[in-house]
């Protein structure tokens, strides 16, 4: 999952993606309100946490334009600002949640899990296809055969296959999505990777298999 961080105090945006990378969240930090809607703005997200008082535009003008234009992720807002009426503004505007500074980490994470938690899945903790599962909480791919713990970007690569079955996923939004729209890395990484998922399928005796589509991009499909 790929969260955006807009927070204008460096330090601590510097402190809250390293909480967010070590639970293994991919985090983004932009410092100033056009740069959070703009990156919003690119879909590369699952969820965002954007602290209110921010240079040129502030958290709930990001959350306003965000939800005027039809993106619809979650998103926290983070304040300082304790006043009731600053959260029912909030609120009020399309924020999922709120918390106010100073936090504890672990709540952080809680609300955030919350937030992205789909209430509609029936099984919101796993994806499957075919004699494979991949466990969302544990990053664990599995089949009868046995399992791997996935790194993040396996996993992160893994989630959009299976969530996109028999769907050609173009090698760039890959790119766009675990790396970001302004990464400096380049195409054969997503081979890397891929490569490195393929092996452990053939490993698990899976009955599925991640086709290439030269030039194009990559899909999970059942083996005939």
């Amino acid at each position: 999952m790929r969260i955006l961080l807009a927070e204008d105090e460096k330090s601590l945006a510097r402190a809250i993606v390293t909480i967010l990378k070590k639970h293994n969240y991919e985090a983004d930090a932009v410092y100033n309100g056009e740069d959070a809607l703009a990156y919003l703005q690119s879909g590369n997200y699952d969820a965002a946490i954007l602290d209110i008082m921010m240079p040129g535009l502030s958290g709930i003008d990001v959350l306003i334009k965000a939800r005027e234009s039809g993106i619809a992720l979650p998103i926290l807002l983070l304040t300082a600002k304790s006043e009731v009426r600053d959260k029912v503004a909030g609120l009020d505007s399309g924020a999922n949640d709120y918390m106010t500074k100073p936090f504890n980490p672990q709540e952080l994470l809680a609300r955030i899990r919350a937030m992205t938690r789909s209430p509609l899945a029936k099984e919101p903790n796993r994806l499957s296809m075919g004699n494979v599962s991949l466990d969302l909480a544990s990053y664990e791919l599995s089949s009868p055969a046995g399992s791997f713990r996935l790194t993040s970007k396996e996993f992160q690569m893994m989630e959009m296959l299976l969530a996109n079955p028999r769907r050609l996923i173009p090698t760039e939004r890959f790119l766009e999505k675990i790396w970001g729209y302004d990464t400096e890395a380049e195409v054969h990484v997503v081979w890397v990777y891929i490569s490195y998922l393929r092996k452990k399928l053939a490993s698990l005796q899976a009955n599925v298999q991640i086709r290439v589509a030269r030039n194009a991009g990559y899909s999970l499909e059942e083996i005939p």
